[in-house]
């Protein structure tokens, strides 16, 4: 028996066994994404493209959950670790079938490049709905139960997870192939590199991908500070370029003057797998003496030995037979509608929800976003087998009769593009005419708000120019509201959004995935209780925002400003009134009583920490949360672990400990900050501890 099928053998010596037997131009060619066969030692071909990050994606027919913004708006982390659980065991089911056929193309492998945990710092980056907000605790915390989910518990991993983008890369898309990201490093190790740390040290994800920019000079991709930070934290996995980033280095970057020199500046850093052409020149570098051969081995080694992790070169694993009826089986859609509930964010309520169906006879469900479904996908997609868009899921629930329009186009002066401007207005007029109730689906979708190349933005590459809605949303909410009749707003949209027009009732809704008309009837009509809470700050205007491509934190998100905020960070309503009515400390732990005076509901429990210091952030942060259900008239008894590294700050010169000694907790359903005072009706308790 070779040693790289002794099950026996460690991954890392089965790996260098493995390696051992190649010629160093098989080495050089597994260091492709698209890797070929190496048919004499049983080796087949292998593509490490694979995406995942709400739901698996672009593989045809999958179970389509809420986009990643929305996973992150529940604050819950058991029900994030589902998600992914589901996603990587649906990856193994297609993978079984896709293998049994010898289909190894693209988006088939169980090397998912997901989770995104790149800091969502400004509203107007296209591809932050990919993310899980701005805090840089709560995007551990999904970012670790996501990959936990992924990986799994057994033998062999279940799927290889991949923490992207590492890092500093929050847009502009339009420049990503040569901007430099300047950035100090306070922020570096507080707000960009914190979750990454915690994915490497706490979850042991298995993948880290570079993103398209440099970081302070330095290339992503290539970076000495960045590869140094994953050698500091022991990571052991592999390390995969973006997507032809590496073909940046001398064709925007000009770090390097060829591809020859581009592919050694890459492997010599550690980059171990290329997504994109450029290894293809790794032998002309082994001529040139820009790299070893000793080198190409090493990153064929890391590669073989995330393939061995994940069972590759096994008899068998104890996933090989689960079965193809698992993908987008009834129970995952459950659980999809359950994440579509919990991650809708009502931000205002008038009385008007929910909606008493016996009291009116007829709804018009009205815009572009109504019967859309762009509007619940978001995008690295799967393809679900059912769509209920919001008017489906409205007409599910009602009895009465539904008045549709779709209103205006999503951004576009005219639906036709024969007729004249502004063709849908009259007919959204009179569907809102004869209704008892408006409701307004509006928002953007995946084809204007991404990332660059995939989206239909020529305005801005995938990135927003301002918070408002398109002109022609803008117009149709205008003329509906003329017509006087009560009207609940639906946006869909996967980042911060200025209506500008007052409404009976907001809800935002993210890109809730399959089942979102489904979630959203039953919030409106009171099935359920909204409960979702914002993982960003909305603003109330681009213009007051810093540059774009300023990387500085200060005056930015709810840690560090205070202005500018429509709503903020950890807010959202529900339909019952639950308040904090005891706090304690002990030990690390925060002990909370809690009472619902309202309806049935689940909420969130959210624990802030300020320390007494000059190196903290300007406002308390978020250092704990814990979603609830509690009845009506019902009283809780909450445990929330206040983590070590919530004691700690970190110094203008990146270095985290703990400076402090005395410090302020806060405790209840949103931020310590007036506005989310304001807004919900409730007030936080605290309590000064010394530690």
């Amino acid at each position: 028996m070779k040693n790289y099928l002794n099950e026996s053998l460690s991954a890392q010596e089965r790996a260098e066994a493995l390696v051992n037997e190649m010629t160093v131009e098989e080495a050089a060619s597994q260091l492709r994404y698209d890797a070929p066969a190496v048919e004499r030692l049983g080796i087949p071909a292998y593509n490490w493209w694979n995406e995942g990050i709400h739901g698996l994606a672009r593989s045809g027919v999958a179970t389509m959950f809420p986009q990643a913004i929305g996973l992150a708006a529940m604050f819950d982390t058991d029900l994030v670790f589902k998600v992914a659980d589901i996603t990587s065991t649906e990856a193994r089911a297609k993978y079984n079938e896709y293998s049994k056929r010898d289909d190894r193309d693209i988006y088939k492998g169980l090397t998912l490049w997901a989770p995104n945990i790149n800091i969502f710092r400004d509203p107007r980056w296209g591809r932050g709905h990919e993310t899980y907000g701005e805090d840089p605790y709560l995007t551990a915390k999904c970012g670790k139960a996501y990959v936990k989910g992924l990986q799994g518990s057994g033998k062999v991993l279940k799927t290889a997870a991949c923490a992207k983008h590492f890092a500093v890369h929050s847009g502009p898309e339009a420049v990503r192939h040569e901007f430099n990201a300047e950035v100090n490093w306070k922020d570096l190790e507080e707000t960009y590199l914190y979750a990454f740390e915690e994915l490497v040290k706490k979850a042991k994800v298995e993948g880290v991908m570079g993103a398209y920019n440099r970081v302070n000079g330095e290339p992503s991709c290539a970076s000495e500070f960045l590869m140094g930070k994953l050698d500091k934290w022991d990571f052991d996995g592999y390390f995969v370029s973006d997507c032809w980033a590496i073909r940046d280095f001398h064709e925007h970057h000009m770090v390097t003057s060829s591809p020859v020199e581009s592919a050694a500046m890459a492997l010599k850093a550690g980059c171990n797998v290329n997504c994109g052409c450029t290894y293809v020149h790794l032998l002309s570098a082994l001529d040139k003496e820009l790299v070893t051969e000793d080198e190409i081995r090493a990153s064929c080694v890391a590669l073989m030995r995330t393939r061995i992790r994940l069972g590759m070169f096994d008899k068998s694993t104890e996933y090989d037979n689960i079965p193809y009826s698992v993908v987008s089986c009834p129970e995952h859609k459950a659980v999809s509608y359950q994440c579509a509930v919990k991650s809708m964010v009502l931000l205002k309520n008038k009385g008007i929800l929910p909606l008493d169906k016996k009291s009116i006879s007829t709804i018009a469900v009205i815009g572009p976003n109504a019967d859309s479904r762009a509007a619940l996908e978001g995008n690295y997609n799967g393809t679900a087998d059912r769509y209920v868009t919001f008017l489906e899921g409205i007409e599910d629930a009602f009895e009465g009769r539904v008045l549709y329009a779709e209103g205006c186009h999503l951004y576009k002066d005219r639906v036709s593009g024969l007729a004249q401007a502004g063709d849908r207005y009259a007919e959204a007029e009179a569907a809102a005419a004869n209704s008892d109730v408006v409701i307004l689906c509006v928002g953007l979708d995946a084809t204007i708000e991404g990332e660059e190349g995939d989206t239909g933005n020529e305005f801005s590459s995938g990135d927003k120019n301002d918070l408002r809605l398109p002109e022609s949303q803008r117009e149709l909410i205008k003329r509906v509201a003329k017509i006087g009749k009560p009207m609940i707003l639906v946006c869909a949209a996967g980042s911060s959004i200025n209506i500008e027009h007052d409404c009976d009732a907001l809800i935002h809704a993210w890109y809730p995935g399959s089942e979102g008309g489904k979630a959203i009837a039953d919030i409106i009509f009171g099935k359920v209780s909204p409960s979702g809470k914002l993982p960003v700050t909305f603003y109330n205007s681009a213009d007051k925002l810093p540059c774009f491509t300023d990387y500085a934190m200060s005056d930015r998100t709810y840690r560090y400003t205070r202005d500018n905020i429509l709503y903020p960070f950890g807010y959202g309503l529900t339909y019952g009134d639950v308040v904090v009515t005891s706090l304690s400390y002990d030990d690390g732990k925060v002990n909370v009583e809690v009472e619902n005076n309202g309806a049935d509901t689940c909420d969130v429990i959210e624990l802030y920490i300020k320390s007494h210091c000059d190196n903290t952030p300007a406002y308390p942060v978020l250092c704990g949360f814990k979603r609830i259900f509690a009845k009506k008239g019902e009283k809780l008894d909450v445990e929330i672990e206040v983590p070590d590294k919530a004691f700690t700050t970190v110094s203008d010169i990146g270095e985290r400990k703990q400076f402090a000694k005395e410090f302020t907790l806060y405790v209840g359903t949103h931020q310590p900050d007036e506005l989310s005072c304001q807004l919900s009706g409730t007030n936080c308790m605290s309590i000064e501890i010394e530690r």
